[in-house]
């Protein structure tokens, strides 16, 4: 018989933010900063980024619902290496070369779930395992003294940790800020969510422009005027960090001071947690379900943006397809879609004009600042 579940609660750190919050303590800087312009538009810049930060760190997939089956593979092309993620027989998740490993065929070409028991070549018909080993080969003895064992699919590492995947191209890369991570994604039972919709944004901005966008609240009750301002008090945020992640919270103070801040379920409704995942993706958690945004650079001025829609179950009825489809319209194609990606489109073509030799970021706007500091030092 299985064990009823704990009810979930809040882990101590979300814990404490959102004290702070209901004590009024908003995350403010000491003052005006400034950033080189060029730090979003320079060819050259974008190269070493490419080169130093996303060929060498982990970064995020996506959420572990993308594949929710054993035996399940799909195709990813968004960071401009050609990827096979697929569960094995076990449910462990693997990443692969989505290259053939006789002549470099593409091996599976759908960008949704397919039933992948085995991946089999679509031009000779070499087979491979779900834990990328080869296992067949027509006319193998046409291929004597050939090792199988040698030849099965180039693997790249791959974690699984808190609902999500994350991947680095760099066998060498460090885990441990993306593994911790896990019980704060825990908290909100992300991995035991429903992938309800999913959808690529073509952004024409550089991909520092969509992350600054959710690192700083002063843009809230102007640019989202039409949209969720209503929703949040102007200005009032904290946040800490998870290793190289940032950890913040919106709510209102005077609400949280009247809540059971142990109550899971009031507090989520009183607090939006979201969390920038280094160095490309954000999290949106709102009181029923999760956003998942997961920046894949393609240019110095555009940006592949997924947005991942995650609810608590499969929609059973009208109504409650009603209520997840206004959700995802309301911040997929109003608040993301035309309000944040659109401000980092328009931000993009202003600075490329070379009108303004730096940007300038006031007090609620530091977290932006944190973030370069963070790229410069891993540069």
């Amino acid at each position: 018989m299985d064990m009823p579940r704990s009810p979930r609660r809040p882990t101590p750190g979300q814990r404490a933010l959102a004290d702070a919050l209901a004590r009024g303590e908003p995350f403010l800087g000491s003052g005006v900063e400034t950033l080189s312009a060029n730090v979003y538009i320079d060819p050259e810049r974008y190269e070493a980024e490419q080169r130093q930060i996303f060929d060498k760190v982990p970064h995020l997939l996506g959420p572990s619902a993308l594949l929710p089956e054993k035996r399940q593979a799909v195709a990813h092309d968004g960071y401009g290496t050609p990827l096979i993620l697929i569960r094995d027989d076990d449910g462990k998740a693997h990443l692969f070369a989505n290259v053939c490993r006789h002549r470099g065929t593409r091996l599976i070409d759908s960008h949704e779930p397919v039933p992948a028991k085995r991946i089999v070549c679509p031009y000779h018909a070499w087979a491979y395992k779900p834990d990328g080993e080869l296992t067949g080969m027509p006319r193998a003895d046409c291929f004597p003294d050939f090792d199988k064992g040698t030849h099965g699919l180039r693997e790249f590492p791959c974690v699984e940790a808190g609902g999500l995947i994350w991947w680095s191209k760099n066998d060498d890369a460090d885990f441990t800020d993306a593994e911790a991570l896990g019980p704060d994604l825990d908290a909100f039972g992300l991995g035991d969510l429903y992938l309800y919709k999913r959808r690529t944004h073509d952004v024409p901005a550089n991909w520092k422009l969509f992350v600054d966008a959710f690192l700083e609240s002063y843009h809230v009750q102007r640019l989202h005027a039409a949209t969720i301002a209503p929703f949040f008090a102007d200005g009032i945020t904290v946040a800490d960090y998870i290793g190289v992640h940032q950890r913040a919270a919106v709510g209102r103070e005077a609400y949280l001071a009247e809540i059971d801040r142990d109550d899971w379920g009031q507090l989520r409704k009183a607090v939006t947690y979201s969390y920038q995942l280094f160095p490309a993706s954000v999290i949106i958690v709102s009181p029923d379900y999760i956003n998942l945004l997961v920046g894949m650079p393609q240019g110095v001025g555009r940006t592949l943006i997924e947005d991942f829609m995650l609810i608590p179950e499969k929609p059973t009825t009208n109504e409650a397809e009603a209520h997840w489809q206004r959700s995802w319209d309301l911040l997929d194609g109003g608040t993301f879609g035309a309000e944040d990606f659109g401000a980092a489109a328009l931000c993009h073509r202003g600075l490329e004009s070379g009108e303004i030799e730096q940007v300038v970021l006031g007090k609620l706007e530091h977290g932006i600042a944190d973030f370069h500091r963070k790229i410069e030092a891993a540069l």
